[in-house]
């Protein structure tokens, strides 16, 4: 999520093409009734190829190349033209977390230690001109997206990659003056095998093997700062119209994408339109119309609301045509340990009890669009979720615990704080969500003092290392489903930052914890991975760094002729790789 969560020099987290609900990057289903429930959303019958799928939404699909995109898992609309060595599995629910293979035969072969990876591409790729997809191809999209003014994409290689750290792309002059230079960790010894030299293990590089970074791109073809305006497709649609950097998006069908080398994308429309710059009320209104050609229309960006919820939960054909999803995500206060009295942990312990996370979640929505978090881990098996509440306070607080602390901690006659927020209306940092803290605390003796801050300046603010503020309201998210995108930014001293986006708002050192991190990473048997992501994520808690408060769920609306809904609990969002319209 890159203007929500911005992205550590190390490893980061989070995209902004996800999808964006509220104001916030995207979210994936339930694996229960939700997922059912999506799977049913939007016009009955058997999907079937033809007809124009439009896409209403509020956010540009702007800087259109694939080494600028911030995606996971390939994305949304991106994905219908970039297509990378893997990609997630389009399925709905928990099995959707999985990582397949997309240009490549598998999801990659590793050595003993995890520090080299081998990838062999399926025969039959080409792009969209006729010309066959080579591993130099991947090699060469993947050097670009070095270079300063392609900036913007995930930041996992520059980190990974035996001498990412010190390479700038194949467009600047190296040492030696000559243009061009590739990267040597990354080998291609014939047309089709691609191998990569990690500076360390990385047991989950085939998650990040699904980021755009590795769309191949024809060097002949590539343009730099303009490839965006008509880059080559390697999927199944191609662009034939990009207007105002995304604001309107054309695809149509792309002649040479061959589907047997393509197991996960349908491409049942001939064309898609992405229109952009659009009021949420109008899209959601729109959809809900599903007039003229609004009737095959979705949005990846756009949430219903709860005042249009309480609408269409007396509308049975409405209802319908929700789908709802949960992505890896998770709302927070967090706390600054370096600031007075949030170095003493029984202070940190006392708001822990005092919140009370159903004013809280009502302050977010409501029930229907939050759910109570008492662990920083969603509540997905993929992430490795261990269920524990260190300071159980009930659905209301405990007030009465949290005076008891808080006396001990030296302020028996409470105390006054400050609180950092949003004052955007995003329903995650918002004003109300803030105010519903002030509210419970003060039933706990403390005082809070509201500082809302506009939204860029409340992001620079919050991952200010030098200026990180004692208390605020955060949110985190993954770019895909594991604890590794989700705990490590925040919690390895290692990738506590001083000179820029610092994500480790405690910063947490503990040799322990990184140690752990490193060991977990080693792993290529993800349950094993997942298991321990749990318990790390337990042991942490036991600090009090912060406080959970709720994981956001989000519902979509789709035009009365859209069907085929499919909604993972990678992306949280309705697959558009899957839709089909009448």
């Amino acid at each position: 999520m890159r203007p929500q969560s911005r992205i550590s020099r190390r490893t980061a987290a989070v995209t902004v093409s996800l999808v964006l609900a509220g104001g916030l990057a995207a979210c994936g289903p339930e694996s229960g009734d939700a997922a059912k429930g999506a799977g049913k959303a939007g016009a009955a019958g058997a999907p079937q190829k033809g007809g124009t799928l439009t896409v209403l939404n509020n956010e540009p699909q702007s800087d259109f190349d694939p080494a600028r995109l911030y995606t996971s898992g390939g994305g949304n609309v991106p994905s219908l033209v970039f297509r990378t060595l893997t990609t997630r599995n389009r399925e709905n629910g928990a099995a959707g977390t999985q990582v397949v293979p997309d240009l490549a035969t598998d999801t990659g072969r590793p050595n003993a230690d995890a520090t080299e990876w081998t990838y062999t591409l399926k025969d039959g790729l080409k792009y969209e001109d006729g010309t066959p997809i080579t591993s130099a191809d991947i090699k060469y999209g993947i050097e670009r997206s070095f270079a300063a003014e392609l900036s913007g994409g995930a930041p996992y290689l520059r980190d990974w990659l035996v001498g990412g750290d010190t390479y700038q792309g194949p467009y600047k002059a190296a040492s030696d003056g000559k243009k061009g230079k590739g990267l040597a960790s990354i080998l291609v010894p014939d047309a089709k095998t691609i191998v990569f030299k990690l500076r360390k293990p990385e047991g989950e590089f085939p998650f990040v093997a699904t980021q755009t970074q590795f769309a191949p791109v024809p060097k002949a073809k590539d343009t730099g700062v303009k490839y965006e305006e008509h880059p080559v497709s390697s999927g199944p649609y191609k662009v034939t119209a990009n207007e105002n950097d995304g604001e309107r998006l054309v695809l149509e069908r792309n002649p040479h994408w061959d589907p047997k080398t393509d197991a996960e994308r349908k491409a049942y429309p001939d064309k898609v339109d992405v229109r952009s710059g659009l009021d949420a009320a109008v899209i959601n209104q729109r959809l809900s119309t599903s007039s003229g050609a609004d009737a095959a229309a979705v949005t990846t960006d756009t949430n219903l609301g709860p005042a249009e919820l309480a609408q269409i939960g007396g509308n049975k054909e409405l209802a319908a045509r929700v789908g709802t999803g949960h992505f890896g995500y998770v709302n927070y206060l967090a706390f600054n340990p370096k600031v007075k009295p949030f170095d003493n942990p029984k202070v940190r312990q006392a708001i822990s009890y005092a919140i009370n996370r159903t004013s809280v979640i009502n302050a977010a929505g409501g029930s229907a669009l939050a759910e109570p978090a008492t662990t920083f881990l969603p509540e997905q098996a993929a992430f490795g979720f261990t269920k524990y509440d260190h300071f159980p306070a009930g659905k209301t607080g405990d007030p009465a615990k949290a005076k008891a602390l808080l006396k001990e901690a030296g302020h028996p006659d409470g105390l006054t704080v400050t609180l950092t927020h949003s004052t955007a209306q995003n329903r995650q940092t918002s004003p109300e969500v803030a105010t519903a803290v002030q509210q419970a605390l003060a039933a706990a003796g403390i005082t809070v003092k509201l500082e809302g801050l506009e939204n860029n300046a409340f992001n620079e603010r919050r991952w200010d290392a030098k200026n990180t503020p004692g208390f605020f309201l955060s949110r985190w998210g993954a770019d895909w489903p594991s604890g590794a995108p989700f705990l490590a930014p925040i919690f390895d001293g290692r990738q506590i930052v001083t000179d820029g986006s610092n994500y480790n708002h405690a910063q947490l050192d503990d040799p322990a914890v990184n140690k752990e991190i490193d060991e977990i990473a080693k792993l290529t048997d993800l349950a094993a991975a997942a298991k321990r992501w749990g318990a790390l994520d337990s042991k942490i808690g036991e600090q009090a760094l912060d406080v959970p408060l709720f994981h956001p769920v989000y519902k979509r609306l789709v035009g009365k002729d859209v069907k085929n809904i499919v909604i993972s609990d990678w992306t949280g969002v309705l697959d558009i790789s899957q839709v089909a319209v009448k």
